[in-house]
């Protein structure tokens, strides 16, 4: 009998110390890699030249507000698992050929190395860590990296495209990672 409580203890104590709410790395580290990777992305307009106005493109590139208000209800542990598969697939997407993109390749390393950074930390927190993929956010990167780089040949204007809409989904991301952090 005394085993299984001290058993059951020790389960909620190590269940806790490794929940999305009491994640040391989400607390110390995740506002500070958000915020260079922001500032990062705005360094890279300055290195670019956006002369698309094409609204077709724009309806492709439109960031998908509602699989962020889906998300923003769910459980800790989904918003997290949801923002380290939008920072994987923002990894994805920025490692396809960027030749073109007129950005420079030290701002462009430090972007993805801060990137894959906040996904594997973020990670780190997710408790269960069989995070369901979500299918329709996976589909929208697909047809950033099919309809908007490829169709428009990996341009500078196409980059700077991906440049501005990925800056969207990293404030959101942010949103969404912050009302877990006032949660504590």
């Amino acid at each position: 009998m005394l085993n299984r409580i001290f058993f059951v203890c020790l389960c909620l104590c190590l269940y806790s110390a490794g929940s999305a709410m009491s994640c040391r790395w989400m607390d110390h580290k995740f506002r500070q890699y958000s915020k260079n990777s922001l500032d990062l992305l705005d360094m890279m307009a300055h290195n670019s030249i956006n002369t698309t106005e094409d609204v077709e493109v724009e309806e492709t590139v439109a960031l998908p507000e509602h699989l962020y208000s889906q998300v923003s209800n769910a459980s800790a542990e989904d918003r997290l698992g949801f923002t380290v598969q939008v920072l994987k697939e923002v990894a994805a997407l920025f490692e396809e050929d960027s030749s073109f993109a007129s950005w420079e390749e030290k701002q462009m390393d430090d972007f993805l190395n801060i990137v894959t950074q906040q996904a594997d930390g973020l990670r780190s927190c997710i408790v269960s860590h069989s995070h369901m993929k979500n299918k329709k956010l996976h589909m929208y990167f697909k047809r950033l990296s099919r309809h908007v780089l490829k169709q428009m040949d990996y341009s500078v204007e196409s980059w700077e495209l991906i440049r501005k809409e990925i800056k969207n989904h990293l404030m959101r991301s942010d949103v969404l990672i912050s009302s877990l952090l006032t949660i504590n």
